[in-house]
């Protein structure tokens, strides 16, 4: 990996690690599907614009269907239980809980895709669970019965994004990713459409709260996949995978930066013990990567 792509990989880390922020900021303002269509909408524009630049337009009429199965389960639901839960925990939590998604992805593809869980991925599970127990139980966060649900909800968005990436492995396996991040976000969009409308006259708009939903949705969505597409290209996708570990700690900076969120032991014990998880999980080997004429692109989901 040159410092050109080194660069664009911590760009698109901080990025991602900012929806965090974004989502914390704009969410009590305008509730958790107000805010996730227009993070969907605005960012499905944007990489629309994109494509009609690079005169690479899809065409989603074909299969509709599949594309708002897509992103329901792959935006829509993990979306919206992500702001909903970070009505109640820090957003630095959130975007820890938020990495366990590899972990929930080996077990979904293991009964899904027949794809073998051998002893070293459950291991990964195990350590990454253990690691989730302790971030919660040794937060400085009070542990409350909202504190509880709301982790449960985030672990359930990782459950979501798990499910999503698979189906879109097994129904999607030749799409583009530009075109698969169009067809998702679009299909979210029509998705979460009913439930933003009811919520909307409920919603309180202020200039720091369309500040942080722009910035979610632009900069967080739609510049972050450009980042992560050109990134697939140049280094493949086993590299571009490290970005899952990188997202926490720029969650964490940006939390305590900006946010005053407060940093305990515990949350730096979870956060390693998840990692050690996802290592395990990836089964990542350091200088065994594919080519990235020859790897076929994957999408992240966050």
């Amino acid at each position: 990996m040159g410092w050109k792509d080194l660069v664009r990989l911590m760009l698109l880390a901080s990025l991602w690690g900012a929806s965090y922020l974004f989502i914390r900021i704009a969410v009590p303002q305008l509730g958790p599907f107000l805010l996730m269509d227009l993070r969907v909408l605005i960012g499905s524009g944007v990489l629309l614009f994109y494509a009609f630049i690079l005169r690479r337009l899809p065409d989603l009429r074909r299969r509709w269907k599949q594309y708002l199965l897509l992103g329901t389960v792959n935006s829509a639901i993990p979306f919206t239980l992500i702001a909903a839960s970070e009505l109640y925990i820090p957003s630095s939590l959130a975007a820890i809980l938020n990495a366990t998604t590899p972990m929930f992805t080996a077990f979904v593809a293991a009964l899904w895709l027949k794809d073998p869980l051998t002893w070293k991925k459950g291991a990964g599970l195990l350590i990454g669970f253990i690691g989730v127990a302790v971030l919660v139980g040794w937060s400085p966060v009070p542990v409350e019965k909202k504190v509880l649900l709301s982790v449960a909800a985030m672990l359930a968005a990782s459950f979501s994004y798990a499910v999503g990436g698979v189906y879109a492995k097994k129904a999607f396996p030749d799409a583009p990713p530009l075109t698969l991040a169009i067809g998702q976000l679009g299909g979210a969009a029509v998705a979460l459409l009913p439930a933003a409308a009811i919520t909307f006259p409920s919603a309180r708009f202020s200039a720091l709260g369309i500040a942080a939903t722009l910035g979610l949705a632009i900069l967080s969505t739609a510049v972050a996949y450009i980042l992560y597409f050109r990134l697939l290209k140049d280094v493949g996708p086993t590299q571009a995978m490290t970005v899952t570990f990188l997202v926490p700690l720029f969650s964490l900076l940006w939390g305590a930066l900006l946010l005053n969120e407060p940093l305990g032991a515990g949350v730096i014990v979870g956060f390693l013990l998840i990692c050690a998880g996802i290592v395990f999980v990836a089964d990542l080997k350091p200088g065994l990567n594919r080519s990235p004429a020859r790897a076929r692109p994957e999408k992240h989901s966050l």
